[in-house]
């Protein structure tokens, strides 16, 4: 039985992160199809569990690989993202983040100081603002 799974995926894809995150989501949609709109997010649930499973059994591993890669591109931008803004989140409390009007860098300065003057490290413009 075993010797004819591997037979029987041998050249195809398999699973990867995007084959993974399309089973999730089906999971999520069948679990809200038992409480709202039962008959919608069902058959949206199966739709897309049969293209994961068309995924996985599929013969053509250049395209499934470029549309990994793109899944997981688009993931690491937003992973970058969440994560800035968390750090932005976290120094609200002690600092004040301007940008410069010149060159729009992010500029980090101490609160509480009163009316301060700002050099952008980067384009040494001198710009007036509270911290």
């Amino acid at each position: 039985m075993k010797d004819k799974l591997r037979k029987f995926m041998m050249g195809r894809y398999g699973i990867d992160a995007l084959s993974r995150f399309i089973f999730a989501l089906a999971l999520i949609l069948l679990v809200i199809s038992r409480f709202y709109l039962r008959d919608f997010f069902y058959i949206i649930s199966l739709m897309t569990i049969l293209y994961g499973y068309y995924r996985i059994f599929s013969r053509n591993i250049d395209r499934r690989y470029r549309e990994n890669n793109l899944y997981l591109a688009y993931m690491n931008k937003l992973k970058k993202l969440l994560h800035k803004q968390k750090y932005m989140f976290k120094q609200r409390k002690v600092y004040r983040i301007y940008s410069c009007p010149n060159c729009k860098q992010k500029i980090r300065v101490p609160k509480g100081k009163g009316k301060i003057m700002i050099t952008c490290p980067k384009c040494r413009n001198e710009f007036i603002k509270r911290s």
